[in-house]
């Protein structure tokens, strides 16, 4: 067995190096007109938050003063890297981590918020990534939702399928840009909240690309425990139906 020093360094859960470098600099110059979607997204979070595929760390300005703490997951190494320079410059602690959105390295229930932007278009295995999203909000918790969608129009949607079955994930580090986002949200469990159609950019000439969804969904609450669940056979005055399982009424001897 090689010592440790000589061991190679595990691989990334994802690695696309050329994409990250593009998207690193396209993100940047496109930050004017996808800066006010990002304020909107991220309006009144709160307490402890999850990112998911934070990329370059561009939602980071955005948190406001009431997160606590944000772990913001990527699992890209370029990106990564860029995203710890702007937790840096973050109001607010971000703490950036190697993982993946199906498999994340956090417990369960422990995250008042959860962010997905423009992440879900390239993940692996959707139902998975949002089942994992599921798992790690406390009951009631809120994912909050800005992602490329599927557009409303037949020819438009065609263009779309035909550019995800095809170069689009291939150039573009495995986004797909008519995945139906609500539609996967429903299916894994999420109660849906306000969410709209953005087109970004909101002017100039409608591209398959330009059809974005913005919104919010809620881990359903845990139902409340049957205080009849565990009563007796005799009933919630214990078997002798004298008020306890010892025959006392409770008013002393």
């Amino acid at each position: 067995m090689a010592p440790p020093s000589a061991r190679p360094a595990p691989r990334d859960a994802v690695h696309h190096p050329v994409f990250a470098r593009f998207y690193a600099r396209q993100s940047t110059a496109a930050e004017r007109v996808v800066a006010p979607h990002r304020k909107e997204l991220l309006h009144g979070v709160g307490g402890r938050v999850i990112e998911v595929g934070a990329g370059n760390g561009l939602n980071f300005a955005h948190y406001p003063a009431t997160v606590a703490e944000v772990v913001a997951i990527e699992p890209e190494r370029l990106l990564r890297g860029l995203a710890v320079s702007a937790a840096l410059r973050a109001d607010v602690p971000v703490d950036v981590v190697p993982g993946a959105a199906e498999a994340l390295p956090v417990e369960s229930k422990a995250f008042d918020y959860a962010v997905a932007s423009l992440v879900l278009c390239s993940v692996r295995d959707v139902p998975q990534a949002l089942a994992e999203l599921r798992r790690v909000l406390r009951p009631g918790g809120e994912l909050r939702f800005f992602e490329h969608g599927r557009a409303p129009g037949t020819a438009m949607a065609t263009a779309q399928r035909a550019l995800d079955r095809t170069v689009w994930p291939l150039l573009f580090g495995g986004c797909h840009v008519g995945r139906d986002t609500v539609g996967a949200l429903r299916t894994a469990g999420f109660e849906l909240g306000p969410y709209r159609q953005v087109m970004v950019p909101a002017h100039g000439p409608r591209l398959p690309t330009s059809y974005c969804v913005l919104g919010s969904a809620r881990r359903p609450p845990e139902p409340e425990a049957d205080p009849t669940d565990h009563v007796g056979p005799g009933g919630p005055d214990g078997p002798t139906g004298q008020g306890s399982p010892t025959g006392h009424n409770g008013h002393g001897t």
